[in-house]
């Protein structure tokens, strides 16, 4: 298990930016699973949607990202602070089933699908009490941050 304080030794992500609290199992090279609460608490539910607080897909897609990072991180034995990042190289597939709102845990999981070269395909879902909320095939750059400046 990883609390939020060893996730963010491997993530370059702070508040409000990380979106996973809590690793509950990892198989280096294989899978992982993690949880992010939902807190009407949440900066973004100011306007997502006032009265109506939906947590966007767009961030449920981040999490489950973030997740599949934290796999590849663990697998290398590597982190973001040895100067190394996984950046978005694409996603399929994405498919949102339910809305995610306050007071949920957004159950995260990724399953490694290969790995060439630098590139990394990710198989990812988030559940809420069992009942999916999105998938989403996620392919992931691993990439020195030097070579980005």
């Amino acid at each position: 298990m990883m609390n939020v304080n060893d996730i963010m030794q491997l993530l370059p992500h702070e508040y409000p930016m990380l979106m996973v609290d809590r690793i509950l199992e990892v198989k280096p090279g294989k899978s992982i699973l993690g949880y992010k609460n939902i807190s009407i608490n949440e900066q973004l539910f100011v306007g997502h949607f006032p009265r109506a607080p939906i947590f966007p897909g767009v961030l449920i897609i981040e999490a489950m990202a973030q997740i599949s990072g934290i796999l590849g991180f663990v697998t290398t034995q590597q982190s973001s602070d040895d100067g190394m990042l996984y950046l978005f190289a694409g996603i399929d597939k994405v498919r949102f089933k339910r809305p995610v709102v306050p007071g949920d845990r957004l159950m995260l999981t990724s399953e490694v699908l290969s790995v060439k070269r630098n590139i990394w395909r990710f198989r990812t879902q988030a559940k809420v009490e069992e009942e999916l909320a999105s998938t989403a095939t996620l392919m992931c750059a691993y990439q020195d941050k030097e070579s980005l400046e």
